[in-house]
């Protein structure tokens, strides 16, 4: 029997739910942390408290650079799953971008955005 070179119509589907649901929670996360960094949360004290407490300015200011920094992530993560939806539809999905074998579905619902299976990831890092 010849090698599966891709995931059946069937199997694509299951993929393209989980990376669904994957992509609404991100952008919800994506979305909190937007909020946070621009104070439109309305949990802050900016507004009550005197304006001349440098400590807590300083580590507000840090605050804003780490969630910054998760936003950006986040970003990213999301467009990875926005780019392995348009795999799903071109039915490339799952297939691997060195070796163009499978990745194995475990893989895929640990990392549904990966393009590498296991071997050529092992294979990059030495």
């Amino acid at each position: 029997m010849a090698e599966k070179t891709r995931y059946s119509d069937e199997e694509l589907q299951e993929f393209k739910e989980l990376i669904l649901e994957k992509l609404e929670k991100a952008k919800r996360d994506y979305e909190v942390l937007k909020a946070s960094i621009s104070g439109s949360d309305g949990n802050d004290i900016a507004d009550t408290s005197p304006t001349f407490k440098v400590l807590e300015e300083g580590a507000s200011v840090l605050s804003k650079e780490e969630a910054g920094r998760l936003a950006q992530r986040q970003a990213k993560f999301i467009a990875h799953l926005e780019a392995a939806l348009v795999r799903i539809e071109n039915k490339t999905y799952g297939i691997c971008r060195v070796t163009g074998k499978l990745i194995s579905k475990e893989r895929l619902r640990a990392v549904p955005h990966a393009t590498l299976s296991m071997d050529a990831k092992m294979g990059q890092d030495s």
